[in-house]
């Protein structure tokens, strides 16, 4: 692959199917700002690139031998917590996409997507920021309109766990536009969805980010796919 391209975007592609990763691989690497700088048949390969090439993006498939996606998500936020994981899978499932959003993925698309969707999804997951597919948007928002299961049967006592009160200090308005962060919904959208201005968003989410300690985009995605289901 190209590699001498200044100020572009370094990319580890993560398939276990040769021809998706290669044509991933080729493809992608025409841009003008990303350079795949190496290519993994499987989680375990994932890891090794992501230590060996400190790449500013992983696009990472979830179902591989050795080691599946998830796996390698976890480990590779283990050891280096700043690495920017977009999945890129054929499964949309509840299961799948929450499981890739828990370990820390801070982007979700399928297979459906073309080339200038993958593109601008790497170029968001460069800067930090959460990219979700449509279909995986409708999806959490499915999940987070049910209710909670009632238990069957009484559970065993055990010692409570301690709340989660992160946000307790948090206003109205800010619960409102942490809720839409977990949407998926960038600035401008929170904006026109709110009648507010962009500036006004922006301060609330500086203000929300500092209340509830959250770091980036995708904390703040995941924090509020948990935060709402311990209110249910």
């Amino acid at each position: 692959m190209t590699g001498n391209r200044t100020a572009a975007i370094t990319l580890v592609v993560v398939d276990d199917q040769a021809t998706i990763r290669e044509a991933l691989a080729v493809m992608l690497d025409l841009a003008e700002d990303v350079t795949v700088v190496a290519t993994a048949a499987n989680g375990a390969e994932a890891v090794a690139a992501a230590e060996g090439h400190h790449p500013d993006v992983l696009l990472m498939d979830l179902q591989m031998p050795v080691m599946d996606g998830v796996e390698a998500t976890q480990r590779i936020l283990r050891d280096r917590p700043d690495s920017n994981i977009l999945v890129l899978t054929t499964f949309d499932d509840d299961e799948s996409i929450l499981a890739a959003l828990q370990a820390g993925a801070n982007g979700y698309l399928t297979k459906e997507a073309d080339r200038n969707t993958i593109l601008n999804a790497v170029r968001t997951a460069a800067q930090g920021q959460t990219v979700l597919a449509p279909e995986v948007q409708r999806r959490l928002l499915t999940l987070a309109s049910r209710p909670a299961p009632t238990p069957a049967t009484p559970q065993p006592a055990t010692a409570p766990s301690p709340p989660d009160d992160r946000t307790a200090n948090l206003t109205a308005r800010e619960r409102e536009i942490l809720g839409l962060i977990g949407e998926g919904l960038r600035n401008p959208e929170i904006a026109a969805r709110l009648v507010i201005s962009e500036a006004t968003v922006k301060t609330h989410i500086n203000n929300l980010f500092a209340k509830a300690d959250l770091h980036s985009r995708a904390d703040a995605v995941r924090y509020a796919l948990r935060h709402h289901y311990q209110e249910e």
